[in-house]
Order: structure tokens, then sequence, then C-alpha cells
């Protein structure tokens, strides 16, 4: 299984529709499992990261990834 390194504040593209048709959905929760919302119509969902791995087709915006300082 393939692990996707989302972050908060990333915009993502799901295989299927949501029921108001938009595909895209921004991140707002990491942890055992993931807070999306439909930038369609706002509404806010949860999936567990196996059903997001699974859904997940492509990121359409991410924001800054932060690497570490080396001492």
């Amino acid at each position: 299984m393939r692990l996707i390194d989302v972050q908060p504040g990333d915009i993502v593209r799901l295989r299927k529709p949501h029921p108001c048709g938009s595909f895209e959905w921004s991140v707002f929760r990491i942890g055992t499992d993931i807070g999306l919302k439909c930038l369609g119509c706002q509404r806010r969902i949860m999936l567990q990261r196996s059903d997001f791995n699974k859904r997940f087709k492509a990121f359409v915006s991410q924001v800054e990834r932060h690497k570490p300082a080396d001492d």
C-alpha cells in the first residue's frame, strides 16, 4: 500500500466525485483519520487513512514542506 504524505492545507483530488459534483477537497486534519472539506459544498468528512489512500488521485496544491534543520 502506498503512503501519501498529506498535510493540513493541501488540496487533493479524489477518484470519485462528492454528490455535489466536486472532486476537490481541502485537508483540515491529520491523525488516524484524515479530515477533508469539500470545496464544492463545504461539507466536512472524516476518512480512515486506508480509505483515503485508496481514494486519492492527485494533489491539486500542497502547502510548503519544511525540511528539518541539520545540527
